[in-house]
């Protein structure tokens, strides 16, 4: 990643101080919505315990994980989770409780390289193949094994996402199978962030697939509530660890890591994650509801991407889309913008909301990659939106038809 810089605290007349640094990157995608009345009424139950979380989470906690994953076909008992306040504190943990070096795909989420790096762990991006993000080409993780040892590198963890951000993708179950078992072969432990596996826009016709149906024992599954089932100001994560003596000295020394950073789960939103974990009805009401409007308008959204001459993997889940603007690449120039640096700032000036270019996500900076958010587009209020959610059509909605016009507008602009 390029700072805008050069060096540490100080910055070139001209040049805005958040073009780079890790602590101005894209925040996870949100739904924006209102907080549901049910959910609302335990934290505030909740709120007037003294006694913190233990580290990895209290009982209730960690049952109400454990019933969540037995729901999804991943079975195991409350002492194989542990639970932290949000992903990235507990990505942080795991990857600190695992020695060697990091392999993960690129594109990737926005947090898992500079964590890395963070720890001083050599980060090694495989290309992922066309058809989606998230996972690996099994090939080109072979080779990148093969060549980062050769070069001296010790390649000890894989991170992968089934349903990905940025991409917005569902790795079909044969690429997933592929991608896992070339990893555990090499000697690789796999940690899959299965945050979105709950947003999908037609969930009838898509199946995630979770790398720990397939190798149980060599698979650290993590779930970032944040995703789908709380609120974003309401920080809380959970990992299921497999059931083997080796996982179970690495969750100690996960739990170590929490411990020493004071990463500890508030008690009220312990008490409000536990009650999303169970999956209530009106928290999985809102989820359908959510996973729908956000599918109908990224669908026109991606019309809109592929209409102006870029390119687009077809929106499957989640809240965003990622739009790869390289055939558009002469009109961008023009306008100044050749490289992804130059086009988050574009983007978000023309477009009125944060719109983070690829190499926030650990593609090149040559390439004219960003990510598109869905959620701005169903309205500029959280009242908005949920009135999105609601509607028979979202896309009648006058201030969804706006957004979506703004956008085509901009993207048509540079052919």
């Amino acid at each position: 990643m390029r700072d805008g810089d050069g060096g540490p605290g100080r910055a070139r007349p001209g040049v805005r101080e958040d073009r780079g640094p890790v602590r101005y990157g894209p925040a996870e995608p949100v739904a924006g919505l209102p907080v549901l009345p049910g959910s609302a009424g335990v934290l505030a139950a909740a709120a007037g315990r003294t006694e913190p979380e233990p580290p990895g989470g209290g009982p209730e906690l960690r049952e109400a994980a454990r019933a969540y994953w037995r729901r999804r076909g991943l079975r195991g008992g409350p002492e194989s989770v542990v639970a932290a306040p949000g992903a990235q504190s507990l990505l942080l943990a795991l990857i600190a409780a695992h020695g060697g070096d990091v392999l993960l795909p690129r594109p990737c989420a926005a947090t898992w390289m500079p964590q890395a790096r963070l720890l001083g762990r050599p980060v090694y991006p495989v290309p992922t193949p066309a058809e989606c993000g998230g996972v690996p080409d099994p090939y080109a993780l072979l080779e990148t094994v093969r060549r980062v040892r050769a070069e001296g590198g010790r390649p000890r963890l894989l991170l992968l996402s089934p349903v990905d951000d940025p991409t917005a993708t569902v790795a079909p179950p044969e690429l997933v199978r592929e991608a896992c078992e070339a990893a555990v072969g090499e000697g690789l432990h796999i940690v899959s962030d299965e945050t979105w596996r709950d947003t999908l826009h037609r969930p009838d016709d898509t199946v995630p697939l979770s790398p720990a149906e397939m190798c149980p024992d060599d698979v650290t599954v993590v779930c970032d509530l944040a995703g789908a089932l709380t609120p974003a100001a309401w920080p809380a994560a959970v990992a299921r660890f497999p059931a083997t003596g080796r996982a179970r000295r690495r969750q100690a020394r996960t739990l170590d890591v929490l411990t020493a950073l004071g990463a500890l789960v508030a008690g009220p939103v312990a008490a409000a994650a536990a009650h999303a974990l169970r999956e209530p009805e009106s928290v999985t009401g809102r989820i359908r509801r959510s996973a729908a409007a956000h599918g109908r308008v990224a669908a026109a959204a991606h019309r809109a991407v592929l209409s102006a001459g870029a390119l687009a993997r077809p929106p499957q889940a989640g809240r965003h889309l990622y739009a790869d603007l390289g055939p558009l690449r002469s009109g961008l120039a023009a306008r100044g913008v050749t490289d992804s640096l130059e086009l988050e700032e574009y983007l978000t000036a023309r477009l009125r909301t944060p719109t983070p270019g690829g190499h926030r996500f650990g593609d090149e900076l040559g390439a004219l990659r960003a990510r598109l958010g869905v959620g701005p587009l169903l309205g500029p209020t959280p009242q908005r939106r949920l009135e999105a959610l609601t509607a028979a059509e979202p896309l009648d909605l006058p201030q969804v038809t706006e957004a979506l016009s703004v956008l085509a507008t901009a993207l048509d602009e540079l052919r």
